[in-house]
């Protein structure tokens, strides 16, 4: 070969290891979007509970953020290439499982071992394109790969409406099994491996204590609805799981190379970085799992027509982070953050005034808005979580921010779940309605409509639809809420124009 066809093969070379990295990229939010819409048709086939069901979507956000630091360590210490592969290999293999899984039980395991094969393939393939790229080229490379979580979180809920009308709830894995495979096979083939010299290995005390925290304080929030605040081992999950976080803290604070560097909280814009990570939790990435079963489960929409209602809210993702980086030119990111946090509240504040049984085309209206506002934080996110901290820190700022962003789902889904089951119950009973009226709000909570029947026999179905609609409308007040007060705290917390925000711009655009 000529010195010129070695040349664009080595330039070839990371253009393919990021399409390798981009396809596991896009899998990772289809999977979960995907989930939400089949949700109801897999609480009924595999004949599963509330709680159960509610393991169908927090299973994958669990294992996903409390492996991502933890994964990011093995691939430094182990290999970026050999990570990724593993990671991108065992998730199409668990993709492909899920379609024959036969209970509930085997189903949300395997959906605990996506999340896991999900931050292996993520935290390897972002350091992979890290050794790849240099400079402007890198801040390119990776904003493909944002990209690609928009096209999953975009196209993920029709595409897998249309799959399930078509060809039943199972074949919504077989896109991921495709993606991740190929994605394993380009990355055989094309990425180079690499590995950090100084890695001492994995800081296991602090990755099981990490994980522990989270697994227990999910597992007393989903069983909260059932059992109440008050009840006993709820309680002494809640303890555990306080416990695991003060054993974090420690460990952390003494091991020679922590998952975490506690000293990176001394920088108060660093705070305000990670709040920012956790604000689309509550503002957006909720709505992706409530809003399917909401249309889907409680309203009697069919699957592709309320997958694709959800290109509303899901849709700006494509474009406006774009738009966000170039408007940093003229406006500071900060003031970006905080102005879509408050166009997302107004979204979610507009959405609470539709009751159940609103038109499709007028729900799409505030749908919009709240993706709209939420595009423009999430397209200057990533440039901010290494832009407010020393250069040298980069690299952890961004594990970090990672894991906070993507755990933070995990937990806001449980805390969230158990608020709309909660809210439910309490106008059930306001209503005057006599049954099981916590069974029937956890029922709803997740999309199945014939199970608030058998909680409460001989009510009428205009009598639980008004229950529904009114606490599903006073969870988006606190949800408008909770955003709101995010963006004034992230907006003063971010403070004045820095020389370091400026980094911050140069990486958003």
């Amino acid at each position: 070969m000529s010195r010129h066809g070695l040349r664009r093969a080595d330039r070839a070379h990371p253009r393919l290891a990021l399409l390798a990295v981009c396809l596991a990229a896009a899998a990772m939010p289809l999977t979960f979007t995907g989930t939400a819409v089949a949700l109801p048709s897999i609480a009924e086939a595999l004949h599963a509970g509330p709680v159960a069901t509610a393991w169908v979507t927090n299973a994958f956000m669990l294992t996903f953020g409390s492996a991502l630091m933890a994964a990011g360590a093995l691939a430094d210490s182990l290999g970026r290439r050999r990570v990724f592969l593993l990671g991108a290999g065992t998730f199409s293999l668990f993709s492909l499982a899920l379609t024959v899984a036969p209970d509930i039980l085997l189903f949300d395991l395997l959906r605990g071992g996506q999340g896991l094969a999900a931050a292996a393939a993520y935290a390897g393939g972002a350091a992979a394109l890290a050794q790849e790229f240099e400079g402007s080229a890198r801040l390119r490379a990776f904003s493909f790969v944002g990209t690609s979580f928009g096209v999953g979180l975009s196209l993920g809920p029709v595409a897998s409406g249309a799959m399930i009308e078509s060809f039943g709830w199972r074949s919504i894995f077989l896109a991921v099994v495709l993606f991740t495979a190929l994605a394993f096979l380009i990355g055989r083939i094309v990425m180079k491996e690499s590995r950090d010299p100084a890695a001492l290995g994995l800081d296991w005390p602090g990755a099981v204590a990490f994980t522990a925290m989270l697994a227990l304080f999910t597992y007393g929030m989903l069983l909260v609805p059932e059992r109440g605040w008050s009840d006993g081992f709820v309680l002494g999950l809640f303890i555990a799981a306080s416990v695991c976080l003060v054993l974090f803290i420690r460990i952390e604070g003494t091991v020679a190379r922590p998952m975490l560097d506690l000293s990176l909280f001394r920088y108060r814009r660093f705070v305000g970085v990670q709040l920012l990570a956790a604000a689309p939790a509550y503002g957006f990435v909720v709505l992706l799992i409530l809003l399917p079963l909401r249309f889907v489960g409680i309203e009697g929409m069919g699957t592709v027509a309320g997958g694709g209602l959800m290109i509303a809210l899901s849709a700006p993702l494509l474009v406006l982070p774009i738009v966000a980086g170039w408007l940093t030119r003229f406006v500071r990111p900060a003031t970006l953050c905080a102005a879509g946090l408050i166009v997302t509240a107004c979204g979610l504040a507009w959405l609470s005034t539709l009751p159940v049984g609103t038109s499709a085309a007028v729900l799409a209206l505030p749908m919009l808005l709240i993706g709209t506002g939420i595009s423009l934080p999430w397209g200057l996110m990533d440039g901010l979580a290494i832009g407010v901290v020393p250069k040298e820190r980069a690299g952890m700022a961004m594990g970090i921010f990672s894991t906070v962003r993507v755990a933070g789902e995990g937990v806001a889904l449980a805390v969230v779940g158990a608020v709309l089951s909660m809210l439910i119950a309490g106008r059930i009973h306001a209503a005057g309605l006599s049954g099981a009226a916590q069974a029937a709000g956890q029922s709803l909570a997740v999309g199945d409509l014939g199970g608030a029947f058998v909680a409460i026999p001989g009510a009428e179905a205009a009598q639980i639809l008004a229950s529904y609609s009114e606490a599903f409308s006073r969870l988006l007040i606190l949800l408008a809420a909770i955003t709101s007060l995010t963006a004034l705290i992230v907006f003063l917390a971010l403070g004045h124009h820095t020389e370091q925000e400026a980094v911050a711009s140069e990486a958003c655009r």
